[in-house]
This record gives C-alpha cells, sequence and structure tokens, in this order.
C-alpha cells in the first residue's frame, strides 16, 4: 500500500494476472491461520445481479453462503422515493442469526443512506447516522457493539462517492469520528469506490489512523474482478487477518460486487 498509484491498466493487468493465485490461496489461507470474528462488506446493488435481474433471495443466499458474525451491506434500499428496504430483514435473521443494528426511523428503507450493518451476537451501545458531504446522498452508520459481554468493536459502515474531491471530503470525515489512533477498536468496511493507491488515492489521508493498510482485493467487477473498490480497515495492527474476496458461482451474478470477508480478533 506504499507504492504509488499505478495506472488504470496496469492495476487491470495486475488483477487479471494475481486472480489465479489467489484463488488458489484463499481457501487454504483461511482454514489455516485466520481466527476470530467474520465481517464482511458487500455491495449488494439493490438486488440486482450482473445478469440484470432483481432478485432478493439470490442475496440472501450470497449473505447465507458467507455466514457472517459482523455485515455491512451498501445499496440495500432504492435510492429514490421512500427508498423501500430491499430485503427480507426478518426471514434473514431466522435463516442466519443477523440483526440489523437499529436506526431511526427511515420511512420504509433498511438503513441509512442504503447501508446497512447487521451481527449476530452482542448488544449495541451507541448508534449514529452520518451525512456524507459531497454531490450525492452519502452516509454512513458508526455502531459500537459488545460482542462478548466486555469487548467494545466500533463499526463504521460507509458507502462513499464515485467523485474523488467528495470521496476525500468524506474520508476526513470518518477521520473527525475518531480520536485517536489508539482509541476504541475500530472497523472501517464498505465500497469505498477508490481503486488507486498510494498518494494518488483520495483515501490517503486514512493512512494516518487506519494504516498500513492491508492489502487492497479486487471485487468489482463481480464477474472478473479486477478493481479494489470495497475495503476492511482497522485502526490497530494485527487486527485483521485474511481479507479474501468471496469468490462463488452465486455471489458473482448476484451483484456487480463481489463480498469482501475478514477475520477480525481483538
Amino acid at each position: 500500500m506504499q507504492r504509488t498509484g499505478r495506472s488504470l491498466p496496469a492495476s487491470m493487468l495486475l488483477s487479471i494476472r494475481d486472480r489465479r493465485m489467489r484463488k488458489a490461496n484463499a481457501a487454504s489461507s483461511t482454514k489455516a491461520g485466520a481466527t476470530g470474528t467474520l465481517v464482511a462488506s458487500y455491495n449488494v446493488h439493490k438486488c440486482i445481479g450482473v445478469d440484470r435481474k432483481f432478485d432478493p433471495d439470490r442475496t440472501s443466499r450470497v449473505i447465507r453462503e458467507i455466514d457472517p458474525d459482523v455485515i455491512a451491506l451498501q445499496e440495500a434500499d432504492n435510492r429514490f422515493g421512500d427508498r423501500d428496504g430491499l430485503l427480507d430483514l426478518s426471514r434473514l435473521e431466522l435463516e442466519t442469526g443477523l440483526v440489523p443494528v437499529p436506526i431511526a426511523a427511515n420511512g420504509k428503507g433498511h438503513g441509512w443512506h442504503g447501508n446497512v450493518l447487521l451481527f449476530k451476537k452482542g448488544v449495541v451501545r451507541d448508534v449514529h447516522q452520518i451525512r456524507l458531504p459531497g454531490l450525492e446522498p452519502r452516509g454512513a452508520v458508526v455502531a459500537e457493539i459488545d460482542l462478548d459481554g466486555n469487548q467494545t468493536l466500533r463499526v463504521i459502515a460507509a458507502h462513499l462517492g464515485l467523485l474523488r474531491r467528495s470521496r476525500s471530503q468524506q474520508a476526513q470525515v470518518v477521520l473527525d469520528i475518531m480520536n485517536s489512533p489508539d482509541e476504541t477498536p475500530t472497523l472501517l468496511l464498505g465500497d469505498l469506490n477508490e481503486w488507486r493507491l498510494g498518494n494518488r488515492s483520495s483515501l490517503k489521508t486514512l493512512h494516518v489512523t487506519f494504516g498500513p493498510l492491508p492489502p487492497a482485493v479486487p471485487t468489482f467487477p463481480s464477474n472478473l474482478p479486477l478493481l479494489a473498490l470495497d475495503r476492511i480497515m482497522a485502526n490497530r495492527h494485527g487486527m485483521i487477518s485474511a481479507v479474501e474476496a468471496h469468490d462463488t458461482p452465486l455471489s458473482r451474478v448476484a451483484s456487480d460486487h463481489l463480498p469482501l470477508t475478514a477475520f477480525v480478533r481483538l
């Protein structure tokens, strides 16, 4: 992550070259040394797959495949109108044990600006809904969860904008949420919409709190992932491990993004 940013064509060629190696090593690396809380981030693309079919049940099946302890979803609500939620959260809870972090009433939507944060076990101590700056309606959900009764994890679930200037401003808001690099163990996960690395990245200010960053894993587009738009970051070194794309036949078609997973040890 400390290297200067590559051009888009160079990054794409590198992703293609490394994809087979990542897939070959994924299963063995996860089983070999990764333990702890399984977290995930998944842009569900309004439950519309690469085949252009709207299929919320297929989206839920991908989540069941992952079987996470904590998961952040993006684009889980309609973008316009009443921003209706698109998933059957009651059924998802029955099938996976995942419950949404409660937020202030927001019409018929699941979450805040399409962001939904779900978890299996624990007690939610605090929740904030953050409006992010920029031309597009973007937001973040910030929750503090007691996962095991005596250890608190802060999770910032966000979906950053398409414009580079907006992403820089939004990254600064994320930093403003943090008081110091060594405070509450904190995860930042979501679709950050930035493929550049190093000094060319609009997210370079995040290195202050979340660096050195874990390897960027390509998740977009799902049928041939070339760009690392989705990220999982922690404010403590060694807190996350085995950051991988959940690449299965189902996940390749259910959304234009692959889910991203990691293990967290507090």
